[in-house]
C-alpha cells in the first residue's frame, strides 16, 4: 500500500494515490456557511456536492494498545455500505500529509479480523481473544463532499459537521478536509492558502481518532507529548525534513487546548514542539535558505517568546520557591515571595493564552505547514542537497555537531555565560537530531547511551541556566516597588533563594563536566 513520488517540473507528483493524502482544517461553526458559499470555490467544483451521514465506530483493546502504536481501526457506515479501515499515523511510506490505510468493505458493524493480515494491526492483536477488541468511541457526521479541479489536480473538499461521542461525553466536529485525489501537492497548498485568506481556518493538528481517545480518557485539555518519528532510509533529505517538521508542528499545535486551559505542562509541550521545529530548520539549514524561510523563523521565534515568561515562572514556582518553602517552613517571608511569583505567573499565562488564540498565531501555524509541504525551498534550483539520501545527510549532521559539542565541553569551567548558553543550545540541537534520525540506524544500546549522556549534560547546563533566570526574575519581583508593603520580607526571601540556588551550582558543574567527558568516549551509533 505504498505511494510513489516522481518529479514533475519542480513539484512532487502523486502517481499512485493508494494512500490518503489529506490536510485537515478546523473553523468556527459560524464560518461554515461562508465556506459553503464562496463564489470562487464554487467555480472550481466539478459536479454537485454529495451529502451523506457517516457513522464511524473506533475499536481498540481494553488497554488501548492500538493507540499506543498509532494504529487506528474503525468500521464506518456510509449509506448502505460498511467499510473497515486500518490507518497509520503520518509515516515515511507516504507523501507529505500521507497516511497509509487498508480499507475493505465488510458486512457487519464489527471488525472482520480475517482481513487484517499483512497490516500493522495484525501483530498487535495476534493471540488475543476476539472479544478484547471493543468500541471506544463513535463519530457521527454529516458530510458534504465536492470534487474540485485546481489546475491539473483533483482535490476533494469535505465539510464535516457532527460530534464525537465517548460514553456520556460528546464534543462537536466542524472541519474541512482537503484530500488530494490526483495531481500535485503544490495545488493542494495553493487551495489551502486561498481558503485561509477567505476564512478563519486553523491547522487541524489532531485527527478524529486523536480527539476521540482524548475525549474517552477525559484528556481534551491535557498536554500532548511528541510522537516518535520513523524515517525511511530510502527517503531524500527534503522528504525527511518535511516529515520531521510536520511532526514537530502537529506536536506544538496539538497543545493549543492545554495552553488555553492555562496548563503549565501544555505551555511547556508547545515550547518543546517549537524548539524541536526550530532545531530541525537549523539542522537542515543549507537547503532551506531564503526570505520565505526567514519569515517562518521570525514567526516561530515570536511564538516562542510569547510562551517563555509563563514557562520560566512555572519552573521558578515549582522547582525553586516551593522547595525553598518546604525546607524553611518557619520562614513566612518565603510565602510572601511565593504569592508574588504566583500572581506574576498567572499574568504571564494569560499572555500565553492570548498569543495562542491570536490571529497571528493561527496564520503562522498554517503558513508553516504550507511552507513545510510546498515552500520555495522544496522547488528551488539548485536543490542544495534536498535530493540527497537522508542517511548521508543525517550522518554528516551527527558527525559535525557531535565534534562541535565535544570540543566546547572540554573546558566547561572556562566558559563564560554566553559560551555556556551557546553550548547548551548546541547540545539541545544534537539531542533532537539523535531523536529525529534514530530510526535510520541500528545499535539501539549505543543510541540509548548517547542520548542519555546528552540529556544529562543538557539537564545540568539547563539547571545552571534556570538558576540564573530564577535569581534575576525573583530579584525583579522583590524590587518592583521599593516602597511596597512587605518589601523587606521579600528581599529577605530573595536572599534565601539566591543562597540555595548558588549552593547547588558546584555539584551541577561537576556533573556537567563528567557528562561531557563521557560523551567524548561514547561509541557512535551512526
Amino acid at each position: 500500500m505504498g505511494i510513489s513520488l516522481a518529479t514533475c517540473g519542480h513539484h512532487r507528483r502523486v502517481e499512485d494515490v493508494s494512500n490518503e493524502i489529506e490536510l485537515k482544517l478546523t473553523l468556527p461553526p459560524g464560518a461554515l456557511r461562508r465556506a459553503q458559499h464562496l463564489p470562487w470555490l464554487q467555480k472550481l467544483a466539478s459536479g454537485n456536492p454529495r451529502s451523506s451521514r457517516i457513522i464511524s465506530v473506533y475499536f481498540d483493546t481494553t488497554k488501548l494498545k492500538l493507540r499506543e502504536h498509532d494504529v487506528t481501526l474503525r468500521v464506518r457506515k456510509d449509506g448502505a455500505r460498511r467499510l473497515q479501515t486500518i490507518k497509520l499515523g503520518l509515516d515515511s511510506s507516504a507523501a507529505p500529509l500521507g497516511r497509509s490505510e487498508w480499507e475493505t468493505e465488510v458486512k457487519s458493524t464489527q471488525p472482520d479480523l480475517r482481513l487484517v493480515k499483512g497490516t500493522p494491526l495484525a501483530p498487535l492483536i495476534a493471540g488475543r481473544p476476539k472479544g478484547d477488541l471493543r468500541p471506544v468511541f463513535t463519530t457521527d457526521v454529516r458530510r458534504s463532499a465536492t470534487n474540485l479541479r485546481v489546475n491539473r489536480s483533483e482535490i476533494e473538499l469535505a465539510v464535516d459537521v457532527g460530534k464525537i461521542v465517548a460514553g456520556r461525553r460528546a464534543q462537536p466536529i466542524c472541519e474541512l478536509e482537503l484530500e488530494l485525489k490526483k495531481g500535485h501537492l503544490h495545488h493542494l497548498a495553493l487551495l489551502t492558502a486561498r481558503l485561509s485568506r477567505a476564512l478563519p481556518v486553523s491547522l487541524g493538528a489532531q485527527t478524529k481518532s486523536d480527539r476521540g481517545y482524548a475525549l474517552k480518557l477525559g484528556e481534551e485539555r491535557k498536554a500532548v507529548r511528541a510522537k516518535h518519528i520513523t524515517l525511511n532510509a530510502s527517503q531524500s533529505a527534503g522528504a525527511a525534513f518535511t516529515q520531521i517538521g510536520l511532526s514537530c508542528l502537529y506536536h506544538l499545535a496539538a497543545n493549543r487546548n492545554a495552553v488555553d486551559a492555562g496548563d503549565g505542562e501544555g505551555i511547556h509541550q508547545m515550547r518543546v514542539g517549537l524548539r524541536r521545529l526550530r532545531a530541525a530548520i537549523s539542522l537542515f539549514g543549507p537547503m532551506l535558505a531564503g526570505k520565505e524561510t526567514e519569515s517562518i523563523k521570525t514567526e516561530l521565534r515570536w511564538l516562542t517568546e510569547q510562551l517563555g515568561p509563563a514557562r520560566d515562572l512555572d519552573v521558578l514556582a515549582k522547582e525553586a520557591v516551593a522547595p525553598l518553602r518546604a525546607a524553611n517552613p518557619d520562614q513566612p517571608e518565603i510565602a510572601i515571595l511565593e504569592r508574588d511569583v504566583q500572581r506574576e505567573r498567572d499574568d504571564d499565562i494569560e499572555g500565553a493564552r492570548a498569543a495562542v488564540r491570536s490571529e497571528r498565531c493561527r496564520k503562522a501555524v498554517l503558513a508553516t505547514a504550507l511552507w513545510l509541504i510546498d515552500g520555495r525551498w522544496s522547488r528551488a534550483a539548485p536543490d542544495r542537497g534536498r535530493s540527497c539520501p537522508v542517511v548521508a545527510v543525517a550522518t554528516d549532521i551527527l558527525d559535525r555537531r557531535t565534534k562541535k559539542v565535544i570540543k566546547r565541553a572540554r573546558n566547561l569551567r572556562s566558559l563564560d555565560a554566553r559560551d555556556l548558553h551557546l553550548l547548551r543550545i548546541a547540545i539541545k540541537k544534537l539531542r533532537y537530531a539523535a531523536e529525529f534520525f534514530s530510526s535510520l540506524f541500528d545499535h539501539p544500546k549505543r543510541q540509548k547511551r548517547f542520548r542519555e549522556t546528552l540529556t544529562d549534560l543538557q539537564d545540568c547546563l539547563g539547571a545552571l541556566n534556570d538558576m540564573t533566570v530564577h535569581i534575576n526574575r525573583a530579584h525583579r519581583l522583590s524590587h518592583q516597588q521599593r516602597r511596597a508593603p512587605q518589601q523587606a520580607e521579600k528581599a529577605y526571601a530573595m536572599g534565601l533563594l539566591a543562597g540555595r540556588e548558588k549552593a547547588r551550582a558546584p555539584a551541577l558543574e561537576r556533573a556537567a563536566e563528567k557528562a561531557g567527558k563521557q560523551l567524548a568516549t561514547r561509541h557512535r551509533f551512526w
